[in-house]
């Protein structure tokens, strides 16, 4: 009888130990964090999360969101017991949820159409663009130093001679004729030359100053034009102001792209955004620079081309609702990851050795 209780109490602790509890983890599609093949979810997340769970012995049935904001509403109402894909932590999102510790740093990065075809809007706005640009009002204020100082030069000098090119002694009217003479001398119109020795001399080398100054500010202005052409209207985040940038509705970019003053066009899916930049409806798109990038390496290679810096970088992590209990176990579990090596392969598999 002894031998036969002891027995159940083997075999029952045996199916305790093989039970596995079931936790519910919605995601969503977002290359190569987490990718989609047929009823098969793969990507850098969920090799992330599926070793967790091997190691906390714990069995997950992932629930697909159609967008990044319908994951988060799961969480919030505690249908699920955890999130898992490209979940930026913010300070917005800790006051919802609990979060694990990082799983990477990633930043936002801008993409354009490849070779550089960006619409950049009307001519007259490229136009006043140019014109109100810091290099031009850095010229114009030359220019004004080269017009007023030879000026008052040559009214010291010509002002007593009434056939000179000042026909007037008192400063005022006769400044603005030394400054229209000045202007004239600058854009090589002039057409009359001061009578005195001392003021023909600085005319000339006056002359010769314009011809410098037109001489540089003319190659400055090519370099400028031609760069433009060469790189487009869109080379980084400090290009978006005033242009239709597309990104998912409910991330970190929309805020941003709207404290950038960028016309917001948000999409609920990857497949739409990219469709979108693609048929020109936007000039660009703002979103996690991995995802972006992973895109221009697969089905948008020569289509599409990611530019400038990565920027505003942020933590991943796994997300649970406010609360959960099993924070604490990820985390560890996740420390061990480190400790052995399995996270350092994991990231090396989806992302190449320097990723950081």
């Amino acid at each position: 009888m002894c031998a036969f209780l002891a027995f159940i109490g083997i075999f029952q602790i045996a199916i305790a130990e093989t039970t596995q509890t079931e936790l519910r983890a919605v995601t969503f599609v977002a290359p190569p964090f987490v990718i989609e093949h047929g009823d098969k979810l793969t990507g850098f997340s969920i090799d992330i999360w599926d070793e967790i769970a091997a190691r906390l012995n714990v069995k997950t049935v992932y629930e697909k969101a159609l967008t990044p904001g319908a994951g988060l509403d799961a969480l919030r109402s505690k249908k699920v017991d955890l999130g898992i894909s490209a979940i930026l932590m913010t300070a917005a999102r800790d006051r919802e949820f609990d979060f694990s510790q990082p799983i990477l740093e990633s930043g936002q990065q801008v993409m354009i159409r490849a070779g550089r075809d960006t619409v950049t809007g009307s001519p007259l706005k490229d136009l006043l663009r140019l014109l109100f640009s810091s290099t031009t009002m850095a010229w114009l204020g030359i220019a004004v130093l080269l017009v007023f100082i030879p000026a008052h030069v040559i009214w010291l000098l010509e002002r007593r001679d009434a056939e000179g090119v000042i026909p007037n002694d008192r400063y005022f009217p006769g400044i603005f004729h030394a400054a229209y003479w000045s202007v004239s001398t600058l854009l090589c119109q002039a057409q009359q030359m001061p009578r005195r020795w001392l003021a023909r001399i600085i005319a000339i080398l006056w002359m010769f100053t314009s011809v410098v100054f037109i001489a540089l500010y003319t190659a400055q202005l090519t370099t400028f034009l031609t760069v433009q052409q060469i790189h487009g209207a869109i080379n980084g985040p400090e290009d978006l102001p005033g242009k239709p940038v597309g990104t998912l509705a409910e991330t970190v970019s929309v805020a941003y792209l709207r404290e950038q003053n960028a016309k917001v066009v948000e999409f609920g899916h990857l497949e739409d955004m990219f469709k979108a930049l693609l048929a020109k409806k936007v000039d660009a798109l703002l979103l996690n620079a991995a995802t972006l990038r992973y895109y221009e390496s697969h089905d948008g290679r020569g289509l599409v081309e990611v530019v400038g810096p990565e920027f505003k970088k942020g933590q991943l992590g796994i997300a649970f609702p406010e609360g959960s209990p099993w924070r604490r176990r990820v985390n560890n579990a996740l420390l061990t990851m480190h400790e052995d090596g399995t996270y350092q392969r994991i990231e090396e598999r989806w992302f190449g050795r320097d990723t950081q």
